[in-house]
């Protein structure tokens, strides 16, 4: 019965409380202009379209000229004329998460897409464009996070409540590293944004990469490609208010969005739908407003809360990290993971260029003995890169410099180490003893063994 009231209660709390209707006064391509609110609307407000002959049409207000309002669908317009009344919603958007939610895939609107029936609704909304916990209050970052993979775990840890961006161009691999990451965390709950997916691989990335067992203790949401920009921009905010929820709670969260770049063009395309002026490769300034807003509300949360750690893939155009999001991005969040096609091109998946790749958490996030096992490492794949041309033309001769003699034994075991199938779970403390074991078996250039 007490849940009962809750869900009552909720659905009455997001209930308006009056009704306001305007007319259809324009139509060019996506947006749609209309008339007679008065000054019921913001920018954010929803209002619904009602055809003649065909279900109403939920659109968002993007802006406003010359004393109308615009606003951009969040389906197709199909049966959308002139004069078609539209209902105003006197209220923010809010959805309403319940732990019932764990195992259902859902889509930018909250409705369920598994075909497993009702998604039943929690007695406590969440609104879609939460703020950020004020920076005053909020916890510092915990301990650090098992996520299952080697060259994560060991070269980039991540603690509780950071945010950290994974770089890759397309076909790098960057989906199936994600998969990893909610299969084997430590983490209570993984919530999963899929922002502008393919819509043939959604089924793949359920079914075989995240697999039965991760799908259980995790929400998935889905926007795909081909579904208008303000349902894959809602999708991300859906992902961050459903992780918000559990965060309350006291969950340690696991959120990640694939990817922040979709979410960034999206906003491209509504503000330029809008009329804003474009400025880096096309996107208009309010992208990079967006970006940082939405990527603030993961972290640690206040006092008796729990946090978010929030692993945000970057669809790099032209594998080049420093493109104008990439370059945003790496300014917000708590840490890069850059995965490249060169390494996946010569077969060693997940494909992480560890030298490039940096975790903020360290050196706090690792003890002195990690620490010193991970700096050794670092020396060794230094050494070898740095020759590594010499090395392949055989211009180098042994015996010159006693580390690269010993960075050329080592690094064929380095890749080994590095490379991960999808189905290995290694955990933090596996990891450092088996790369502890590769480093002694070969004697350091002045005889030390660790």
């Amino acid at each position: 019965m007490d849940r009962l009231a809750e869900q009552a209660e909720a659905s009455i709390s997001i209930l308006p409380d009056y009704q306001v209707c305007g007319r259809v006064t324009k139509i060019l391509g996506l947006l749609v202009e209309i008339a007679g609110f008065g000054s019921d609307l913001t920018i954010g407000s929803r209002v619904r379209l009602h055809p003649a002959h065909a279900p109403s049409v939920p659109c968002e207000v993007v802006g406003f000229k010359d004393g109308r309002a615009l606003l951009m669908p969040f389906g197709n317009l199909d049966g959308i004329g002139l004069g078609n009344p539209a209902e105003i919603e006197g209220r923010k958007p809010v959805i309403c998460p319940d732990d019932r939610w764990l195992g259902r895939v859902i889509n930018g609107m909250a409705q369920p897409i598994d075909g497993k029936g009702h998604l039943p609704m929690g007695g406590h909304p969440v609104p879609l464009r939460n703020t950020p916990p004020p920076p005053h209050s909020r916890q510092r970052m915990g301990e650090k996070l098992d996520l299952g993979v080697r060259a994560v775990n060991t070269f980039t840890p991540v603690c509780r409540g950071q945010r950290m961006g994974i770089f890759a161009g397309s076909g790098v691999g960057k989906s199936v590293l994600l998969s990893m990451m909610a299969r084997y965390t430590e983490a209570d709950i993984s919530v999963i944004g899929l922002i502008g997916e393919r819509g043939r691989e959604v089924q793949e990335f359920l079914e075989d990469d995240l697999g039965p067992d991760g799908l259980a203790r995790s929400v998935v949401i889905v926007a795909t490609g081909d579904e208008p920009a303000l349902m894959r921009r809602q999708a991300a905010y859906t992902t961050l208010a459903v992780a918000e929820y559990f965060r309350r709670q006291g969950k340690q969260v696991l959120c990640l969005m694939d990817s922040v770049t979709r979410f960034a063009m999206a906003q491209r395309e509504i503000g330029l739908s809008a009329g804003e002026p474009p400025t880096s490769k096309g996107y208009p300034p309010t992208t990079f407003g967006e970006l940082a807003r939405l990527l603030e509300r993961a972290g640690p949360g206040g006092p008796g809360e729990g946090s978010i750690t929030g692993l945000f893939s970057v669809l790099v155009e032209g594998d080049d990290t420093n493109e104008p999001i990439a370059d945003a991005v790496r300014g917000i969040i708590d840490g890069h993971i850059v995965m490249e096609r060169a390494i996946a091109d010569r077969g060693r998946y997940p494909a992480i260029n560890v030298l490039r790749s940096v975790s903020r958490a360290l050196p706090r996030a690792l003890n002195d003995e990690q620490n010193a096992i991970l700096k050794r490492a670092k020396q060794v794949i230094t050494s070898y890169e740095d020759m590594a041309e010499l090395i392949r033309l055989g211009a180098y001769r042994k015996g010159t410099d006693p580390k690269v003699d010993e960075a050329i034994d080592l690094y064929p075991k380095m890749e080994e180490f590095l490379a991960q199938n999808k189905d290995d779970n290694t955990t933090i403390v596996e990891g450092f003893a088996r790369m502890q074991e590769m480093l002694n078996s070969v004697a350091t250039p002045r005889g030390r063994r660790f």
